[in-house]
């Protein structure tokens, strides 16, 4: 089974392409192999997410993942940053798509001990595939030209709603960056940081925009926020939290009677709050595991 992932992409070519797109972004690109897949974020001078992509890491061009509608913003600050680095920036947002498929284990081509990135034939094309954790069990991002989606999904048996996928990585507390909300916020705020549901930094690979501010959360581990989950009927999306008439965080999509949150910390397992009026409990996040 698979979902459709709403998307935009970028393509980096360049012999520049790596160290360029490393000094911008907070994952370690450069240490990645060949082919290889990423999570990162391209943060503001703040230290603050504008952005959050999976780069895959290739032969000849460096592929940037990205949420619906994103592509054109994070082109645009890329090109800024163009100086005297050999490197072109094109939006492949119209012409290629994505799904994500559920079991990676009935992807005719994939190599469940292959890389975590990966290029194979599959409906006559060739296809660009990552291993990414969408729901709690990893499955694949399967991405594609758009004028080869018939044949392409016709291998890959029946479709799940947007809404199951939602709910699902809600219950396993994977976030979503723009979906749920949560861009403008410090990424150690919500489970991106090392140890958290989607890893999506090096602290060890060198400077990049907003770096400073990240190496002082490092070092002092004061972040007040962190990722939890609301449990109830009819949460308000993307609404400001309250505990006790005072703000206490934001809460992210809903969908499955939960949503994720970026909660203060001192707010115990099942301690009242409201979003946006409505009343919830929260949930706190098992720990990830190694």
């Amino acid at each position: 089974m698979w979902t459709r992932i709403p998307s935009s992409s970028l393509r980096v070519t360049g012999p520049d392409r790596v160290d360029f797109v490393q000094g911008q972004m907070t994952g370690d690109l450069r240490g990645a192999p060949t082919p290889g897949l990423v999570a990162a974020c391209f943060l503001n001078v703040r230290g603050q997410i504008e952005h959050f992509a999976r780069a895959y890491r290739r032969a000849d061009d460096v592929y940037l993942h990205l949420d619906e509608g994103q592509a054109p913003a994070l082109a645009a600050r890329l090109r800024r940053y163009i100086i005297f680095d050999q490197v072109e920036v094109a939006d492949l947002s119209e012409t290629l798509a994505t799904v994500h498929v559920w079991d990676a284990s009935a992807l005719s081509g994939w190599q469940p001990d292959g890389p975590e990135a990966q290029t194979f034939d599959l409906g006559g094309g060739t296809v660009l595939a990552g291993r990414v954790n969408r729901t709690g069990t990893p499955g694949v991002d399967l991405h594609y030209l758009a004028r080869h989606a018939d044949a392409v999904l016709a291998e890959l048996g029946g479709e799940r709603p947007l809404a199951d996928l939602d709910a699902a990585r809600i219950a396993a507390g994977i976030p979503d960056v723009a979906r749920d909300g949560f861009t403008g916020t410090l990424l150690q705020e919500i489970g991106l940081d090392l140890g958290g549901p989607l890893p999506a930094i090096s602290y060890r690979k060198g400077c990049y925009v907003g770096q400073e501010i990240m190496a002082r959360l490092e070092a002092r581990g004061n972040a007040r926020y962190h990722l939890a989950a609301l449990v109830g009927e009819g949460l308000p999306e993307r609404a400001e939290v309250t505990a006790g008439g005072k703000v206490a965080g934001q809460a992210g999509l809903n969908a499955g009677g939960a949503s994720l949150a970026r909660l203060r910390k001192e707010l115990a397992d099942g301690a009242a709050v409201e979003v946006g009026g409505v009343s919830a409990r929260v949930r706190l996040l098992a720990p990830a595991r190694a």
